[in-house]
């Protein structure tokens, strides 16, 4: 039997199964781990916010001004951070992701070395207490071979050499050439 417009009838068939359902929506969690770069944008945008805070009410005396200003170079700086931190949130909303370094070899599945970030946290305070007592010289020398052993030299006859060497040189040309005063400690009349 055919139908009145001249067309065949096709059979009935069996209904066609529902899609199926869509995933479920991602939580916040999820949203904040793909976007973390957005993180980055907003502490770039705190330390923007903090150093234009501070170069805008820094206080100048009139007859410390010269043609540029102690306030330009920090609010240059301010204004710099707030704009990259603007354009990179907007690049991550738009979908821009960060790429891994191609030479970067790290195993993100490993743990952290946590003894190596706490030798060096170490060496760095211990630095800064010994710096005004021992003077430069010597607590960078303790600072330079302190964080070669915490990276994993293990030269004792090389490492001391090359750290005190290391420590006089920067000593020289910071306190000498740069005009810099380190603390000398007990070898400023030798040095």
């Amino acid at each position: 039997m055919t139908p009145p417009n001249g067309s065949t009838a096709t059979p009935p068939t069996a209904p066609t199964p529902a899609p199926p359902a869509a995933p479920p929506a991602p939580g916040a969690r999820s949203w904040l781990r793909e976007h973390s770069e957005i993180g980055v944008g907003a502490l770039l945008l705190a330390l923007g916010i903090l150093v234009l805070t501070d170069a805008l009410t820094m206080h100048v005396e009139i007859t410390q001004r010269g043609p540029v200003g102690p306030k330009t170079v920090p609010i240059v700086v301010g204004i710099g951070l707030v704009v990259v931190a603007v354009l990179l949130t907007l690049d991550v909303l738009r979908g821009g992701r960060g790429e891994a370094e191609g030479g970067e070899d790290i195993d993100l599945s490993e743990p952290a070395d946590w003894r190596t970030v706490l030798l060096l946290a170490g060496v760095f305070l211990g630095n800064a207490v010994l710096i005004g007592p021992l003077g430069f010289p010597i607590s960078g020398a303790l600072l330079f071979w302190g964080s070669a052993y915490a990276l994993g030299s293990r030269h004792p006859d090389r490492d001391p050499l090359i750290a005190a060497g290391l420590s006089l040189v920067t000593y020289f040309v910071f306190d000498n050439l740069l005009g810099v005063p380190l603390p000398g400690g007990p070898l400023m009349g030798v040095l």
